[in-house]
This record gives structure tokens, C-alpha cells and sequence, in this order.
């Protein structure tokens, strides 16, 4: 499905950085790997791709801003417009040898994400989306999110607070009035393929807390646009400033909300 030059640009980025990535993923044992913070890690491979991914979108958006993980932020002489990017989301799966990770680049448009890629390149994934022009994965396939309306037959996915993070009891609480409910509940380790699957309709729904913008930027339009609802956890709040999602489906989005919600 062809899209506008600003996703095309998007893919082509994500693909070279890919090969960065999957050629680093071969020799994972040999990556050096230094402690960004308790069970946070960065390496080799994900400042090389950064770097990948910030010469390609920046060289032909140069006016645009940019915000990214590890790069931080940037602000373009052009102030509505700026690239929001996590050059490996799922960056311990990485190092472990587990093929599930991705790279995450959104387009923010005043304030609005408009278009969004999550390229897996371990399995050739390339999942995108931009705004009124539907969700898509690779060539042609459309992404529409999954048509189950029975808790009971359904599965989510979340991530696991690690090394003692502050949200770790409410999502305990979380698993513990959704598990007897649904059909199962995974947690593979990146945020940005969670939002993909749900997309793609291999999951049901997903929620997390405490994520980064450059965690969720690129997977909140993609599922937006696949016909799933995004909202955050507190009604009150903004999904992208917040960092605390829920979405699924339309038709146990309420369902599955009230349980996380807890109301």
C-alpha cells in the first residue's frame, strides 16, 4: 500500500537501522553492554541504530524536531512537526537472544500523531499506519483489529514492572481481576509490538503504566487506525503525556477498561 513520502521515508529508515540491528542481533554475545539504569539497558547496537535512524529522517526532514531515547530532543525550526523514536523497543529481549523487538518511529503533527511505523526485524514485520488512510503490515496486507466480543475468549498483553519499580502492586492487582476473566494475559517485552498485535488482531487488548512517549507515539495510531480504541488509564489524562494506556477492541474495550480501571 503506497503511503505519503513522510511514511515512505518513515520505512526506509526503519529498514536500514533494521539491518544495523539483526547484523548486531547475530553476535549478541559479543555486544558491549553497559547499565543505563536498574534493568534498563542500552548497547552498541541501539546507539548505532539511533544514529541510523536520526541521519535518515533528519537529513530529509531537516526542519522537523526530534525526540528519541537515547539522543534526547531536539526542537526543528519547524515547531508542529517533529519525529518521536525508539530505535530498539524491547532492548532486553535483544541482549537475551529473544527475537521480539522493534523499532519505533511516530510523526507528530501540532500536537497529533499522524503516522506511525513499528518494524520488526527479526520476522521482516513491517507494521504502519497514517491518519484516514487505515492500518497496514508490510505490501498490502490491512490490519484490523480482532472481532472477539467474550472476555473469556480473549488475550491481553501488558508489561511487568522490573528491579522494583513503583507501579508493581496495581499491576498485581491488575492480573489478579483480569486473569480469572480472559483466556490468558502475555508479557513479551516490548511495548511498541503490543500495540502492533493488537492492531493486527493477535491480541485482544493491551495495558501498561509508566511508559515513554517513544514507547507508545507509533502504536497508538496504528491500532487507531486498525479500529481499536486507545484511551489512557485515568480518563482525565493524555496517553502520550502519561505514559498509562489501555486499548483493545470496540467490543470489550469497556469490558476490559472497567477491569483495569478497576470500577
Amino acid at each position: 500500500m503506497p503511503g505519503s513520502a513522510n511514511l515512505n521515508i518513515m520505512m526506509k529508515a526503519a529498514r536500514k537501522a533494521g539491518r544495523s540491528l539483526v547484523k548486531d542481533f547475530r553476535e549478541v554475545e559479543n555486544l558491549q553492554v553497559s547499565m543505563k539504569g536498574a534493568g534498563d539497558f542500552v548497547s552498541r547496537a541501539d546507539i548505532a541504530a539511533e544514529a541510523i535512524l536520526k541521519e535518515e529522517l533528519m537529513t530529509a526532514r531537516p526542519t522537523y524536531g526530534w525526540l528519541a531515547e537515547e539522543g534526547g530532543e531536539i526542537a526543528g525550526k519547524d515547531p508542529t512537526r517533529r519525529w518521536i523514536v525508539d530505535p530498539l523497543d524491547g532492548t532486553t529481549n535483544f541482549l537475551h537472544g529473544l527475537p521480539h523487538w522493534a523499532i519505533s518511529i511516530a510523526l507528530e503533527h501540532k500536537g497529533e500523531i499522524v503516522a506511525g511505523v513499528v518494524f520488526d526485524a527479526a520476522k521482516d514485520e513491517m507494521f504502519y499506519a497514517e491518519k484516514g488512510e487505515g492500518a497496514w503490515l508490510n505490501d498490502s496486507v490491512r490490519l484490523r483489529v480482532s472481532g472477539r466480543n467474550r472476555m473469556i475468549e480473549s488475550i491481553f498483553a501488558t508489561g511487568l514492572p522490573f528491579a522494583g519499580r513503583a507501579d508493581l502492586p496495581e499491576t498485581l492487582q491488575d492480573l489478579a481481576r483480569l486473569l480469572p476473566a480472559t483466556a490468558g494475559v502475555r508479557r513479551w517485552g516490548s511495548a511498541a509490538l503490543d500495540m502492533a498485535y493488537v492492531a493486527a488482531g493477535r491480541y485482544d487488548g493491551f495495558w501498561e503504566r509508566s511508559l515513554k512517549i517513544w514507547d507508545l507515539a507509533a502504536g497508538v495510531i496504528i491500532v487507531k487506525e486498525a479500529g481499536g480504541f486507545v484511551e489512557p488509564l485515568d480518563k482525565t489524562g493524555n496517553v502520550l503525556e502519561d505514559g498509562d494506556v489501555v486499548c483493545a477492541n470496540e467490543p470489550i474495550f469497556d469490558q476490559f477498561a472497567k477491569v483495569i480501571r478497576n470500577k
